[in-house]
């Protein structure tokens, strides 16, 4: 190794995340690294052009600006830049020039994507800027097998064909091909359209135990119409949908082609101590105390999620699908010592797990829609103490109390959809910022048990009131303006002092609450359905209420202050404290600080661009 190659190693290896390369890695990199200088004031990046290298300063300082010229980052020695870039293909869009005489190391791509390959630990950090989706950050992180195959489509998974029996076949015949081709399932078809399923224990409850002679038509003992999934879904759904339903087999549908069936033994099998596991069990559970114990077991899957390289989007979607499992075995003990429901009901999730972005530090914001049969003297009782019963053992599974009371046990929050029609009526026509502050939640349900037509003509009533009312989104714009990021003028941290808090900004609401809001501001205004943050600004982008560039840039600030959070709150977690959302700044690398500077800018801006749009004056 000469000279100057060893001089490249000692530099990468004193500086993050090259620090966590293996040797032979770190020796090899440096042997990869290409050297160049520029003059103070050259542009080193221009917006469409093509970036081949990941940037290292190796001294001098460079700035990046948008491409209207807003300053985006400030960078010095060991700092990275032109991350974004290849992370989506290499196509630029900031402009990046030197503000010294700058000597830059140069990583190539193709050096750079192995190394993320190979690297789980070195993927890790890269993998906020993967664009927020699950899979691939997955494929950056260099997530291991477990999570791998908890977060793989499920048609990935599918090992064979599917083996069929047409619908005029009889039982022997289905049992024989069964028997052939060594499966506990044959789908039941007629020409190409599923139409049934008989599993071994269709064959033995209701053949065997039910005394019918082989000749028998196999229609006569199917199930009908049953329940399918969809080839991208993801595995952990799929095992949730099997466990909800009592269920072992699910056919596999694939663009209205059937292409296999999944089981849940040999996911469950090959899960034994992964999310799917702890779904299964927590459908399994026949007292509240079992479902305690098995949600202690919630931060630690976070933990190994995120130290996975999993993104904060997957992230939110598998723990909030953990809560609605919990929830739902609730909703199941309940009506099982309280007796069915005297008329029907909806139990609606509000807030984080409305949207499906839960952390592990979260309370329970949820309310029940009941049928307008219901009456207070005949009906009252009953409700209360099944509200009591699920928010209560919810509470005994770690999601506290709403500090807030927006829950299902607040008689406010537990009403006939007439009621609710009325809430939200007034909520739109008659806006009240400070009553629009405390029930914005309820802007992001999302049914999680029982009746769905309760919901489905609500929700259309809400989308089609807001999207027309101007002054009740200009009422939802002036308090999303009342989170601001924590960033000043000179694009420095804006830290809190006293009480605690010394020397921290709060990630949560400085940081996730104010794109939450302006992206529920997006989707309200354009009559779009959908209460995932990520969700509604895709949709507000075909709705084009909002530019694809600010979509895409509220998404991956959205990405990188949420995998920051969540990796503090691990951190806090395997350090046995109670995880928060206050962080330091002196928690993060340089790499780190720069680039949730630029998130919360993006932030800024996006709330500024806002308040213009609704004429408020603050901004």
């Amino acid at each position: 190794m000469t000279p100057e190659i060893i001089e490249v190693r000692d530099f990468l290896k004193g500086h993050h995340p090259f620090d966590l390369l293996p040797p032979a890695a770190l020796a090899e990199t440096a042997r990869a690294v290409e050297i160049a200088y520029v003059r103070k004031g050259e542009a080193i990046v221009s917006p469409g052009s093509t970036v081949e290298h990941l940037y290292v300063v190796r001294s001098g300082a460079v700035e990046s600006h948008s491409r209207i010229g807003e300053l985006l980052a400030r960078l010095g020695e060991g700092e990275c830049f032109g991350v974004r870039a290849l992370l989506r293909g290499g196509a630029s869009v900031t402009r990046t020039l030197a503000i010294e005489d700058t000597l830059l190391y140069m990583l190539p791509a193709a050096r750079f994507e192995a190394l993320r390959r190979a690297h789980p630990a070195f993927a890790y950090f890269f993998a906020a800027f993967d664009g927020g989706s699950l899979g691939a950050s997955l494929v950056a992180g260099g997530a291991g097998k477990g999570f791998d195959l908890l977060a793989r489509p499920v048609g990935d998974l599918l090992a064979r064909p599917p083996v069929t029996a047409p619908v005029e076949a009889t039982i022997r015949e289905t049992a024989e091909v069964m028997r052939d081709e060594r499966v506990s399932a044959a789908l039941i078809v007629a020409g190409e359209e599923l139409v049934g399923i008989v599993t071994d224990r269709d064959l033995r409850n209701k053949v065997v135990a039910g005394g019918l002679p082989p000749e028998t038509p196999v229609a006569q003992v199917m199930t009908p119409a049953p329940l399918q999934v969809q080839a991208q879904d993801l595995a952990f759904h799929a095992l949730l949908t099997m466990s909800r339903h009592d269920i072992h087999h699910l056919p596999v549908n694939d663009k209205g082609r059937l292409v296999g069936c999944l089981t849940a033994s040999s996911l469950i099998d090959a899960q034994a101590n992964s999310a799917l596991y702890l779904a299964h069990g927590i459908h399994e559970a026949d007292d509240v105390a079992a479902l305690a114990a098995l949600a202690t077991r919630v931060p630690q899957v976070v933990d190994t999620l995120t130290q996975s390289g999993a993104s904060a989007h997957g992230i939110g979607e598998i723990v909030t699908a953990l809560t609605d499992a919990v929830t739902h075995a609730l909703v199941k003990l309940a009506e099982a010592e309280l007796g069915p429901p005297p008329v029907p009901y909806a139990w609606m999730a509000a807030g984080s797990q409305g949207r499906q972005e839960q952390t592990a530090l979260s309370d329970q914001d949820n309310c029940l829609i009941l049928d307008d049969g219901f009456s207070e003297a005949e009906h009252g009782a009953y409700f209360d103490a099944f509200a009591r019963f699920v928010t209560d053992g919810l509470n005994a599974c770690g999601y506290v109390y709403c500090p807030g009371e927006m829950m299902a046990r607040t008689p406010r929050w537990r009403q006939p959809l007439a009621v609710w029609r009325r809430y939200f009526a007034r909520w739109i026509e008659e806006p009240e910022p400070k009553a629009l502050m405390l029930s914005c939640i309820f802007f992001d349900l999302r049914l999680v048990a029982g009746t769905p037509a309760l919901w489905e003509g609500l929700h259309r009533d809400i989308l089609e009131r807001s999207r027309k009312n101007h002054i009740f989104l200009a009422h939802m714009a002036s308090n999303a303006m009342q989170h601001e990021p924590p960033i000043g003028f000179f694009r420095n941290f804006v830290l809190v002092y006293g009480g605690g808090m010394d020397m921290t900004f709060d990630l949560k609401h400085n940081g996730v609450v104010p794109i939450v809001d302006l992206a529920r501001i997006y989707a309200l205004s354009a009559g779009i359905g959908a209460v995932n943050t990520r969700d509604r600004l895709d949709g507000a982008v075909d709705a084009r209420a909002l530019s694809q560039q600010g979509a895409m840039d509220l998404k991956d600030a959205l990405e990188f202050i949420g995998i920051t959070r969540l990796r503090h709150q691990a951190r806090q977690m395997r350090e046995r404290r109670r995880p928060d959302n206050l962080l330091s700044p002196r928690e993060l690398s340089s790499f780190e600080r720069g680039n949730l500077k630029s998130a919360f800018q993006v932030v800024k801006d996006m709330q500024a661009s806002m308040a213009s749009a609704y004429q408020l004056s603050r901004f």
